[in-house]
C-alpha cells in the first residue's frame, strides 16, 4: 500500500470512528496501526476501535455506561437494571455467557450472588414460593424467570400465569451459566457444591422427554422468550405441552458443559449418564429440522409444525433455538451454514441491523396481537432482545460473518451514545422501551460488547483444558489482547498475527504442538500460570508481543475536588470523599497482609475507581469534553456516575461488617483489615 493510500484509509477510518465519538484518550492511530488500553493490532482500525469500545464499556469509564453501574448493595451483585430490580435468566443469558471470561473480581463474585438467588431459592417440590396472586411450590430443580432476596417467580411472570408451565427452558439456561462459570474458575469446593443443584436441574428437564421420540415437552410460556410460546393449543380451545425445540437445544448445551463438571469431578458414571442422555437429545432433533437444515419452533403431539418459514399457518422463522445451536456448537459446520444462510436470506429478521425474535409476525401465541404489547416488533412477537443479539453474534463469528458482527455492535453504540440501553428494544429494535425515563440501563444490552469480544476466540473451556478457535476478522493482520483471559487460576494473555490458519503457536515463546488448522488446545496443566499465547496464521511470522497487563481498577491517588464544576454531583462526592479515602486505606491494608488478590480487594478498587471516574466525568462534562446529551439525561446520566461509587463504597462496607462473626479465617483478616484489629 503506497503513503497516499495508507493516510487516506487511515483518514477514512479516523472519521468513521470520530462520527462515533468514542476516542479513547489512550489509543493511538498510527498508519494501520491502533494502540488502545486493552487491544492494540494493525489493519482494520474501525473494528479495533469497536473492540477497544466494547472493553471500556465493561470498566469504569467517564464517557459510557458501564458494567458496575448493575452494582446492588442488596445482594452484593448485579441487577437487571434501575427499573428491574431483580436478576433474570431469560434476559442476564447472552451478556453472562459472553462476557464470563473476562469477568475478574469482583464481578466474578458479584455475578455469583446473582446467580444465587436462582440456586438458593431454587423448586425443591415441597417450598412454596408465592408470587403475586399465585400460590405456587415449584417442583424440585426448577429455577425461574427471575429473582431477588425473598422472592423468587418459578414461572414467566408476565402474561397468563393461570396457565404458564414452569421455568423449563430457563432451568436449563440457568445450568449453561453456572456450569460455563465453574469450568472457567476450577474451582473444586465451589463445584462440589453447586454440583448437586445442577443434577437436581438436570433430571427435572429430563423428567419432560418422551422417550418415544427423545423430545422435551414444554406447556405455555416454558420457553426463555416467554410468554411467546403457548404450547399445544388443543381443540377445546386450552393449552397443553408440546415439543420445544429451544428446550432441547438449550439442554444439549448444558449437558455438554455438566459432563466436563462431572469429569473434573471424577464421577465416570454421571459422564456417561449424562453422554448417553446428551446423544438421544441430539439424535431427537432430527424431527424439529426442516429440509433446509434449520430448526422449527415447536411440534405438537398431533404433528402440526410451527416455525417452517413461509408455510400457509405458523409460517414464521424463530431465531432463538437457530443462533442458539449455532453459538453452543449443538450443531456441526454444515447445518450451521444452513442455518445462517436461512437467517440471511429474511431481510426482516434484522431490519435494523439486529436480530429480532421472529418473521414474520406469530400467529400462535395465546393472546392475539391486538395491542401494542402483542403486536408484531415490539415485545416477545418480534421485538428485539440483545440476549439474543450476543449468542446471535457468536454464530456470526464462528461463520466469519464479521461485517455481521460488526453492525451489531456499531447499532449498540447508537443507544450507547445516547444513555438509551434498554431492552427490549421495540420498532423491530429501532426505539427504546422505556422513552420516558431520563437515561436507561439494562443488563442485556452488554451482550452485545460481551460478545464482540468472545467471538474472537470462542473459548470452549472443558476439564483437561481450554480450546482457543480464532475467528478473526477480515483486515486485522495483528491483534493484541491487552486484558488477560480467565482459566483456572491461570491468566492468559492472547494475540495473532496473520489471516488464515493456524500454522504456528507459542506460549510464552515457546512452541505449543496440540494445534489444528482452526483450533488452538491449552492442556490445563501444561499451561504456565501467566501465558502468552501467540497465535501465527496463514504466512505470518511471530512477533514479539509484551503485554502491558492493564489494570483498569489500578488505585492511585483520589483526585483533587477542588476543581470540580458546583453542582448537586460534586457535593455528593465530597460527602463520599471520606468514605473512599478509608477504603482506599482498606486496600493497602489488605495488600500489606498478601490479601491484594482478594474479591475483597478488587472491590476496594472498583469502588475508588468509580469514585475517580464520577469526578473525571463531571470534569469533562464542564468542559465539553464529552457530547451533550438533553438536560434532564444529561443530569440522570452525571448522577448515575455518582450513585454507582456510592453503592460500591457503602456495598463493600456492609459484605466486610458481615464477616464481624465468621469463623472463615481469610474472612476475619480481611475484617481485621477494616476494623484496623491486630
Amino acid at each position: 500500500m503506497d503513503h497516499s493510500r495508507n493516510h487516506a484509509r487511515r483518514f477514512c477510518c479516523t472519521m468513521v470512528l470520530a462520527a462515533f465519538g468514542f476516542f479513547s484518550c489512550a489509543a493511538i492511530f498510527a498508519a494501520d496501526r491502533f494502540d488502545g488500553r486493552f487491544y492494540s493490532g494493525e489493519g482494520d482500525l474501525e473494528y479495533l476501535q469497536l473492540l477497544e469500545t466494547a472493553q471500556r464499556m465493561f470498566t469504569p469509564d467517564p464517557e459510557l455506561q458501564n458494567i458496575a453501574m448493575f452494582y446492588m448493595p442488596a445482594w452484593n451483585g448485579l441487577v437487571e437494571g434501575p427499573t428491574w430490580d431483580a436478576w433474570w435468566i431469560q434476559n442476564s443469558y447472552g451478556t453472562t455467557y459472553c462476557a464470563l471470561p473476562f469477568y475478574h473480581e469482583p464481578l466474578a463474585t458479584f455475578l455469583q450472588n446473582s446467580q444465587d438467588l436462582w440456586f438458593d431459592q431454587m423448586g425443591d417440590g415441597k417450598t412454596r414460593r408465592p408470587f403475586d396472586k399465585y400460590d405456587l411450590t415449584p417442583p424440585d430443580g426448577c429455577l425461574c424467570d427471575a429473582a431477588r432476596p425473598g422472592w423468587f417467580v418459578a414461572k414467566q411472570g408476565d402474561g397468563r400465569v393461570d396457565i404458564h408451565d414452569w421455568a423449563i427452558e430457563f432451568t436449563a439456561a440457568g445450568v449453561v451459566m453456572q456450569a460455563e462459570a465453574l469450568l472457567i474458575s476450577r474451582d473444586l469446593k465451589a463445584i462440589e457444591h453447586y454440583l448437586p443443584k445442577l443434577r437436581r436441574c438436570a433430571a427435572l428437564v429430563e423428567s419432560r422427554r418422551d422417550p418415544k421420540n427423545n423430545l422435551f415437552l414444554a406447556g405455555p410460556a416454558g420457553n426463555l422468550l416467554a410468554p411467546s410460546f403457548a404450547g399445544w393449543r388443543k381443540s377445546d380451545g386450552t393449552f397443553g405441552q408440546a415439543y420445544l425445540t429451544g428446550l432441547s437445544i438449550t439442554y444439549i448445551a448444558a449437558l455438554d458443559r455438566l459432563i466436563e463438571l462431572e469429569k473434573l469431578g471424577g464421577k465416570a458414571e454421571n459422564v456417561q449418564r449424562y453422554a448417553e442422555q446428551r446423544e438421544s437429545a441430539r439424535k431427537g432433533l432430527s424431527q424439529l429440522t426442516t429440509e433446509e437444515g434449520y430448526f422449527i419452533k415447536s411440534l405438537d403431539p398431533d404433528g402440526v409444525k410451527h416455525g417452517v418459514y413461509g408455510a400457509e399457518k405458523h409460517g414464521y422463522f424463530e431465531a432463538s433455538p437457530n443462533h442458539d445451536a449455532i453459538c453452543f456448537r449443538v450443531v456441526d459446520d454444515a447445518q450451521a451454514a444452513k442455518i445462517y444462510g436461512k437467517i440471511a436470506s429474511i431481510p426482516g429478521l434484522r431490519p435494523h441491523d439486529l436480530v429480532i425474535a421472529n418473521a414474520p409476525g406469530l400467529d400462535d401465541m395465546y393472546t392475539p396481537p391486538t395491542d401494542w404489547l402483542w403486536k408484531f416488533g415490539t415485545w416477545v412477537n418480534g421485538g428485539h432482545w440483545s440476549t439474543c443479539e450476543g449468542r446471535m453474534m457468536m454464530a456470526y463469528y464462528r461463520l466469519g460473518k464479521f461485517d455481521d458482527a460488526r453492525r451489531s455492535m456499531q447499532k449498540m453504540l447508537t443507544y450507547a451514545r445516547q444513555f438509551r440501553m434498554d431492552n427490549p428494544l421495540v420498532d423491530f429494535g429501532n426505539a427504546v422501551y422505556q422513552p420516558k425515563q431520563a437515561v436507561n440501563c439494562c443488563y442485556d444490552n452488554w451482550a452485545v460488547p460481551a460478545a464482540l469480544r468472545r467471538g474472537l476466540f470462542e473459548y470452549l473451556y472443558r476439564a483437561d483444558g481450554l480450546t482457543v478457535l480464532p475467528h478473526i476478522p477480515n483486515g486485522i493482520t495483528r491483534l493484541e489482547q491487552q486484558l488477560p483471559v480467565r482459566f483456572g487460576d491461570k491468566q492468559l494473555y492472547l494475540a495473532t498475527a496473520g489471516q488464515g490458519s493456524v500454522t504456528s503457536v507459542l506460549v510464552n515463546g515457546q512452541p505449543l504442538k496440540t494445534f489444528d488448522s482452526q483450533s488452538v488446545f491449552l492442556p490445563y496443566d501444561k499451561t504456565p500460570n501467566e501465558a502468552v499465547v501467540q497465535i501465527v496464521l496463514g504466512n505470518a511470522m511471530a512477533e514479539p508481543f509484551v503485554p502491558r497487563k492493564v489494570d483498569p481498577l489500578a488505585i492511585e491517588s483520589l483526585p483533587s475536588l477542588a476543581d470540580l464544576p458546583k453542582s448537586a454531583e460534586a457535593d455528593s462526592l465530597a460527602a463520599l470523599l471520606p468514605k473512599a479515602t478509608a477504603i482506599r486505606q482498606f486496600h493497602d491494608r489488605l495488600v500489606a497482609a498478601g490479601l491484594g488478590h482478594s474479591y475483597e480487594a478488587a472491590h476496594a478498587r472498583l469502588a475508588v475507581a468509580c469514585f475517580a471516574t464520577a469526578c473525571t466525568r463531571l470534569k469533562m462534562v464542564a468542559e465539553g469534553k464529552v457530547p451533550p446529551l438533553p438536560a434532564d439525561s444529561q443530569a440522570a446520566a452525571d448522577k448515575a456516575y455518582v450513585e454507582t461509587a456510592s453503592r460500591l463504597c457503602g456495598g463493600l462496607e456492609t459484605a466486610v461488617l458481615s464477616y464481624a462473626s465468621t469463623e472463615d479465617a481469610k474472612k476475619r483478616q480481611v475484617y481485621q483489615s477494616w476494623t484496623g484489629e491486630k
